[in-house]
């Protein structure tokens, strides 16, 4: 076998060191004069680049143009789309940039995100993991294929065993294509993207503004923010502390659905002792994809900001804005009021934004059953 460069020995080598702690940051910020929250990108650079131009944060050169502007990206920057590379080095130049200009990039932590980080890579597209090929990635591939060897020959279960032959070692390189071994360095602990997610936050809030990726849910209701922070950092920080943790629970900040999902009689208390106990006025979240707009519930309460923004789920463009006491949905450039209350409002606001949509809009279903569901005479009060 052919010798393997020093630089290929480093990244062998650092792929499996333990990454050090991670400072607590801050988790609140007050007195910003606007907030744009962009939803779940999933590796489409061409739909982010859209967005952020369309809200005038990037220029044409994909430089920040936001001045003070604080830029809430929701999370789920990766998987499902082929360009997360792009998309992370796009969110890094900005975040540099805004902070330069006295604005703010928040790049949340999504359940996307982490999943790069712990190896949960089913969402990972041939095309990601090509991006991240080299020169010596065969010579990278077939040096981790001889140490696989080496550990089947070590192992009581397959030791004295014949060799493996080609069609094993045909699999085994479908399973880990070239790029593989790089990408994982990179989401690793000392990569350059690994190192920059595990050190942002999970939850924030901005005046009176929460933003999480999933939500906050009720077993994790009484949580400060800081200590949720902190737990979601420690936990990236030492996989061990994953199960029975914050990240992988099904109604903690990367996963819950209730808000977007649930009943919301069922959850109107549980929302209001969330919000006044952290003097807010609404929630914003994606995670959960909408019908391609932003979508408000609880009275507009809660905001869903997941719009469908990559090209996976349709390629729709809007984000929210909040800035001079207002909320808005910038869909597809226009500036349109979100309403806080269901009913006639909500469908006009609906209208509105399907008639910006190419034909059909993916609005047209939910704006039907909305008016079917007003139709609907009214039970008698007894």
């Amino acid at each position: 076998m052919q010798k393997i460069p020093v630089s290929m020995i480093r990244i062998i080598f650092f792929i499996f060191l333990l990454p050090g702690a991670v400072p607590a940051g801050q988790s609140t910020w007050t007195g910003v004069e606007r907030v744009v929250a962009v939803g779940d990108v999933h590796g489409d650079f061409a739909q982010l680049a859209a967005v952020l131009r369309s809200v005038g944060l990037i220029n044409a050169d994909l430089q920040w143009s936001g001045g003070k502007t604080h830029l809430v990206q929701i999370g789920d920057l990766p998987d499902r789309g082929p360009d997360t590379r792009k998309v992370f080095n796009l969110m890094m130049q900005l975040e540099e940039q805004a902070k330069t200009a006295g604005g703010a990039v928040h790049a949340l932590l999504g359940n996307h995100d982490a999943m790069n980080l712990y190896g949960d890579l089913r969402y990972v597209t041939p095309e990601e993991f090509a991006s991240f090929r080299t020169g010596d990635s065969e010579k990278v591939r077939e040096t981790f294929y001889q140490r696989h060897l080496e550990q089947l020959a070590e192992n009581p279960e397959t030791k004295g065993e014949p060799p493996p032959g080609e069609d094993y070692r045909k699999a085994w390189e479908e399973k880990y294509p070239l790029g593989y071994f790089e990408h994982r360095f990179h989401f690793g602990p000392n990569g350059s993207y690994g190192k920059w997610i595990a050190q942002h936050n999970t939850i924030i809030q901005i005046n009176d503004t929460i933003f999480c990726h999933a939500g906050i849910g009720p077993k994790y209701a009484d949580f400060d923010f800081d200590t949720i922070n902190q737990q979601a950092r420690e936990e990236l920080e030492d996989f061990s502390k994953l199960q029975g943790g914050i990240l992988l629970d099904t109604e903690g900040p990367l996963w819950y659905r209730g808000w977007a999902k649930e009943e919301e009689s069922v959850l109107e208390n549980q929302l209001e002792s969330i919000l006044d106990r952290h003097g807010a006025q609404r929630l914003v979240i994606g995670h959960t994809p909408t019908d391609g707009t932003v979508i408000p519930r609880f009275s507009g309460r809660i905001l869903l900001v997941d719009v469908g923004l990559s090209a996976y789920y349709g390629s729709r463009l809007a984000c929210l804005v909040i800035e001079n006491g207002g909320v808005f949905a910038l869909h597809r450039g226009s500036r349109l009021e979100i309403p806080k209350e269901p009913g006639l409002s909500l469908i006009r606001y609906l209208k509105k934004a399907a008639s910006l949509d190419p034909e059909p809009s993916p609005l047209q279903p939910i704006i039907s059953k909305l008016e079917e569901q007003l139709q609907t005479p009214l039970p008698q009060v007894p």
